[in-house]
């Protein structure tokens, strides 16, 4: 690997979009809709808006409510939008790749936001190096807009440069695109990426889960299908399709971990889903305890379906601090530790002379889970059995889960046992994949689950090895 590949920004992202034809305010509803993606990404936000022909927009570092006012949404006036929360691992790189990413080319103007893991990348700014591009961030959507300003001199319109980006770019991704009056919403091959539309009216809206579009009071109408390029313009909206791959493998860690508990992910519910892998856990790992609690917040409804299948009865024994985000998604194992410190406090009266089961959703760095039973046992746990709700992670993911290592997950180093051991659990039980892959009950997709049995859907070749 070259220092290019080492340096590759990694980014975890919510995006949203908005196409107006009833005079909605546009900026706020992405403001909105970016606060209730903020769980995929809190270390920056930005928003992009179409004001006759002019793209104007706002971003920064931090979170949606601590970037945005209401006399900067008051200044985005149009009748297009889109918007992006992102979470990137390399903090030192954050300002310089806030997104929207937004660009003059031959065409005019063009706002990006963009979710995924290009696998080629690093091929792909190679090439375009070698024949004169300059590029000054680290991101994939920097390359992204690169292909788009390139392939638009020999095109007649953005939907035909997409279509030829598309056949560049290898990876997973969901994006959406704002020109001067369309709204454009880009999907992968293999659907790694969630990406849904949604109605206000006669205006159509992108978000990359359906709790976006609940927060604006918006219709689900579908999910953007796997390799589709879906238009929204005066015309109303244009689907083309490009590379569809008959075996769609969504991401299966948006049910275990990364999505929403009310969103709805091609067909099926996370909650059912994560409710389902709790009843699939009970019954193939039994334990004689008091009390069940679970992780807040992504553990909590696997906990209350092992508690509903074993008849032992669930409790809040976990208080956490809403103030403190995401610790999996945090940048840093030591910002990670101190996180995990302030973020959770045990409800001692739950707890206290019990036998306790604790569901967590995932044990990927360890991090959350050895600090969480240290702090039952401070609380006066008589035992704590911890049960994952699924697989061990074992395996680096290539296409947006920043786990870039196999030496930076547990289950890739240690046994059960001795990770049990590690976090200081009575005992310690996972979810197999196969219960795994039927909990999300109704998907109209299949999934991609590398993390946990290394079968990769897209081949990371020597070529293309740029993570």
């Amino acid at each position: 690997m070259n220092s290019k590949v080492n340096n590759k920004l990694n980014e975890k992202c919510g995006v949203f979009g908005i196409y107006s034809n009833d005079n909605l305010d546009v900026a706020r509803l992405s403001y909105y809709g970016l606060f209730a993606l903020q769980h995929r990404g809190q270390e920056s936000t930005g928003i992009a808006v179409n004001d006759a022909g002019t793209i104007i927009y706002y971003k920064d570092t931090g979170l949606v409510s601590e970037v945005f006012n209401d006399t900067i949404l008051e200044h985005l006036k149009g009748n297009i939008a889109i918007g992006h929360v992102m979470y990137t691992s390399n903090v030192k790189e954050i300002r310089e790749n806030i997104q929207p990413f937004v660009m003059r080319y031959n065409a005019g103007q063009l706002a990006l936001a963009y979710n995924g893991t290009l696998i080629n990348s690093g091929h792909l700014r190679d090439e375009m190096e070698k024949k004169g591009a300059i590029f000054q961030a680290g991101s994939d959507t920097e390359i992204i807009a690169s292909l788009i300003s390139r392939y638009a001199i020999f095109s007649n319109s953005i939907e035909e440069t997409l279509t030829k980006v598309m056949n560049d770019i290898v990876g997973s991704y969901a994006f959406v695109v704002l020109t001067s009056g369309k709204l454009i919403g880009v999907r992968d091959p293999l659907g790694i990426k969630p990406l849904c539309i949604g109605r206000i009216g006669n205006s159509y809206l992108f978000a990359s889960e359906s709790c976006a579009l609940d927060a604006v009071g918006a219709e689900f109408i579908r999910d953007v299908k796997p390799g589709e390029i879906v238009v929204i313009s005066e015309k109303g909206l244009e689907s083309i399709m490009v590379g569809v791959n008959s075996q769609s493998r969504l991401c299966i860690f948006e049910f275990v971990y990364f999505a929403r508990q009310d969103s709805y992910i091609d067909g099926a519910s996370v909650y059912e889903a994560r409710l389902e892998a709790g009843k699939r856990l009970a019954i193939e790992h039994p334990v004689d305890a008091d009390v069940v609690i679970g992780t807040p917040d992504s553990g909590l409804i696997s906990a209350l379906g092992y508690s509903i299948q074993s008849g032992i009865p669930y409790g809040t024994g976990l208080i956490k601090n809403k103030y403190v985000g995401r610790t999996f998604i945090r940048p840093g194992q030591e910002k990670r530790e101190i996180a995990v410190k302030i973020k959770f406090n045990a409800i001692k009266s739950e707890i206290e002379g019990k036998r306790v089961v604790m569901v967590d959703d995932s044990i990927v760095r360890g991090t959350t889970t050895k600090a969480i039973v240290q702090i039952l046992r401070n609380a006066g746990a008589k035992e704590v059995h911890i049960r994952v709700s699924s697989p061990p992670y074992k395996f680096p993911c290539y296409y947006g889960i920043d786990t870039p290592s196999a030496d930076q997950l547990m289950a890739s180093t240690y046994s059960i046992e001795e990770i049990k051991n590690i976090i200081g659990a009575d005992s310690l039980e996972y979810l197999s994949l196969e219960s795994l892959l039927k909990t999300p009950v109704g998907a109209k997709c299949n999934f991609c689950h590398a993390c946990f049995d290394g079968d990769y859907p897209i081949k990371i070749s020597d070529k293309y090895k740029n993570i």
